[in-house]
């Protein structure tokens, strides 16, 4: 019999209910995993003691500045799915963040374990942490690094642009920042991952000659101060950067063949740039040039049909940046509109990650087969 997901979502802001609401549509019978997102306004104490106390399964989540369901871009209140027969994830919590050494070991050993017991499962792995501890590329990189042959997707958890505290839940009742959950989850299903960003490469490239990667900091551009460079590198003033012209003009790396975006965050009194990713010294990037964003999520998810036929579900971290150029630009509906046809539940994201990277301003995500 075919893979059928289960869908929940409630926009009660009254915890008891939202879970209640929530638990009516997933159903118990048979649930062997719940993956689930909700807005920070819940008192998450109560929504954690309400989920532990309501399923006896496997519960992945984590708080986001919004979510992706069944009716498009959701704003506030508890959505998830549940994933039935065929299905199984192993939940492995890091906290803290910079203690991750021995559970990547453990994580490891067990994907190595479980391959060859079960060799002929399909496996990926969804890492959600939070968004704001500023440790995904060390996690994600050192993560990717040790399993092995396992694709990965995950996003950072938000907290509705407060940028104040997000929170990953533990497994057994608690949201707890300083964290990650990182799921392993098999099945006979087939399964592919991608990525897509609608920002290509432009002609302008600079050089980060100074950086601080542990802060997300770009001092200099070609020797001078970052912003300066990069202001006059779109012809503008440096006191005409705004929120809006690093949103629309990200930095973007090249491996190989892949472009990936590094966005800018603001502009320090220094004339220092902070980033929503790390940058290291020395790399060479450019300024971002963007295609059509409805055409390039049309043509991506094509593509995604051509390897998964008929996805019964597409698990999505989509940034959260991205989210509020489609509102400025009058596309949320139509954006919203893509992701219920090709059946994606997840969450916006203050961050995205993609095999062994951190990125921004991209959708990552896992199709899954019927």
């Amino acid at each position: 019999m075919s893979f059928q997901p289960r869908y929940a979502s409630s926009e009660s802001p009254d915890p008891v209910e939202a879970v209640a609401q929530f638990a009516a549509q997933i159903g118990h019978e048979d649930v062997e995993t719940i993956l689930f997102f909700c807005s920070p306004d819940y008192d998450l104490q109560v929504l954690g003691r309400e989920l532990k106390n309501t399923f006896s399964c496997t519960c992945i989540g984590c708080t986001s500045s919004g979510h992706i369901g069944t009716e498009g871009f959701q704003h506030s209140g508890l959505l998830g799915l549940g994933l039935s027969r065929g299905f199984h994830a192993r939940a492995f919590i890091i906290h803290p963040l910079l203690d991750y050494t021995s559970v990547i070991t453990d994580i490891a050993e067990t994907i190595r374990r479980d391959s060859e017991e079960r060799p002929n499962l399909h496996r990926f792995g969804l890492l959600l942490v939070d968004g704001l501890s500023m440790a995904e590329e060390r996690l994600v990189a050192n993560l990717y690094q040790q399993i092995g042959n396992v694709p990965l997707i995950g996003g950072s958890a938000g907290d509705d642009l407060r940028f104040e505290k997000s929170f990953i839940y533990d497994g057994d009742g608690n949201f707890i920042s300083d964290a990650a959950v990182f799921a392993v989850i098999e099945t006979s299903s087939p399964v592919a991952t991608f990525k897509i960003q609608h920002f290509v490469p432009s002609d302008i490239e600079l050089v980060i000659t100074e950086a601080d990667a542990e802060k997300r900091l770009i001092m200099e551009i070609n020797g001078e101060p970052a912003a300066q460079i990069y202001a006059e590198s779109l012809g503008l003033t440096v006191d005409e950067l705004t929120p809006t012209v690093f949103s629309r003009n990200p930095l973007v790396l090249s491996f190989g063949d892949e472009p990936y975006v590094r966005s800018i965050q603001k502009m320090n009194d220094d004339l220092s740039l902070t980033c929503y990713c790390a940058i290291e010294e020395g790399l060479i990037v450019s300024i971002g040039k963007a295609e059509d964003p409805i055409q390039t999520f049309s043509q991506a998810f094509e593509k995604v049909h051509e390897t998964i036929p008929n996805p019964a579900v597409i698990i999505g971290c989509d940034c959260i940046l991205r989210r509020l150029q489609f509102e400025k630009e009058g596309l949320e509906r139509q954006i919203g509109e893509i992701m219920v046809q090709n059946r994606v539940v997840g969450f916006s994201t203050y961050g995205e990650q993609y095999n062994g990277l951190h990125v921004n301003q991209t959708f990552t995500g896992v199709a899954i087969g019927g």
